[in-house]
This record gives C-alpha cells, sequence and structure tokens, in this order.
C-alpha cells in the first residue's frame, strides 16, 4: 500500500460487527487500500452468514461512495455512512425542512447524517465496531500479522477473528 512518495507491504482489514454483542460477523483482508470498494462484498459475507442483509449500517467515510449508498438500497440496507472529517469542535449545520431535490448522493447523506436519527445511529458505531479492533490492537496486542503474504496473512486475520468471537463467548458464558 503507498505510504507516502514510497510503498509499503501492509493490509487492509475489514470487519462486520453485530451491535448487540460485538461478535465479528464477517471479515475480510486485501492489500488494495481503498475501503470504499470492498464494501459490497463485505455486506454480501453478512448476509451469507446471517442469512439475511442487516437493516442499517454505519461505517467511516473511507467506505462512502455514492455507488455503495445506491448498492446498499438497492439490496434493502438503510446506510449511514459518514462523508467525510468534521472538524473538531465545529458543529454540523443544523438541518431544517424539506430535503431539495437536486442533492448529490454525498449532500443527502450529509444531511441525513445531520439528522437527530442520524447523529443517534452514526453515534454507535464508535461504541459497535472501534471496541473490538481495540481490544485486538491493545488489549491482545495484536499490532501487526506475522505471517506474509496474502494468502497466510487472510488466514491469519481469519483466526485473528475467529478467536476474538470464542473469547467474547467464553467471557459471557463464564460471568
Amino acid at each position: 500500500m503507498k505510504k507516502g512518495a514510497s510503498f509499503e507491504q501492509a493490509y487492509n482489514a475489514q470487519a462486520a460487527v453485530d451491535s448487540a454483542h460485538q461478535v465479528i460477523v464477517a471479515q475480510a483482508l486485501t492489500n488494495q487500500p481503498p475501503d470504499a470498494e470492498h464494501l459490497p462484498a463485505l455486506v454480501d459475507r453478512v448476509a451469507a452468514h446471517l442469512e439475511e442483509v442487516p437493516g442499517k449500517l454505519s461505517a467511516d467515510a473511507g467506505y462512502f461512495s455514492a455507488k455503495n449508498v445506491h448498492w446498499l438500497e438497492s439490496v434493502g440496507v438503510e446506510p449511514y455512512l459518514a462523508t467525510g472529517c468534521q472538524k473538531h469542535g465545529e458543529a454540523p449545520p443544523k438541518v431544517r425542512g424539506r430535503q431539495p431535490s437536486g442533492l448529490t448522493p454525498k449532500e443527502r447523506m450529509a444531511r441525513k447524517l445531520a439528522t437527530k436519527r442520524g447523529k443517534e445511529v452514526y453515534r454507535m458505531r464508535k461504541a459497535i465496531v472501534e471496541p473490538v479492533f481495540g481490544q485486538i490492537k491493545e488489549a491482545r496486542g495484536i499490532r501487526a500479522l506475522l505471517r506474509r503474504g496474502l494468502k497466510a496473512a487472510r488466514e491469519e486475520w481469519a483466526l485473528i477473528c475467529a478467536t476474538h468471537n470464542l473469547l467474547k463467548l467464553f467471557r459471557a458464558t463464564a460471568a
């Protein structure tokens, strides 16, 4: 993946997390940096594992594209995708009245996220998926993959996700 003017061997890990129990329901690992192009495949994995598509999906700005918004809506998923970074301490503009016609998909999504419901749904993202990556990186100390090559790295990421779920299950039954 590109880092500055050079390239370094790195992987892009993806995880879809259940909102109720922070269980990883689908995972993927690629050597391609843009997250947006990996979203449909990840949602398809979720649907295959759960035998239904999720009702809502929230994701950071890396997953936003007009194509993804259209695709998610076409398969029955209500998207809440960030459209960019908000400056620290700066409040988003208030949303009032009907949605004007002629807005781009990005403007429509930004307007949707600025509503009370949009803020509530998107705010939950940091309590659903971010703790999972924090537990993997900080609590378990997994900050880099040990195996090399895309196939081996994918296997290792799948094992990391599986052990995360096993730890969740163990702690839930031990309590």
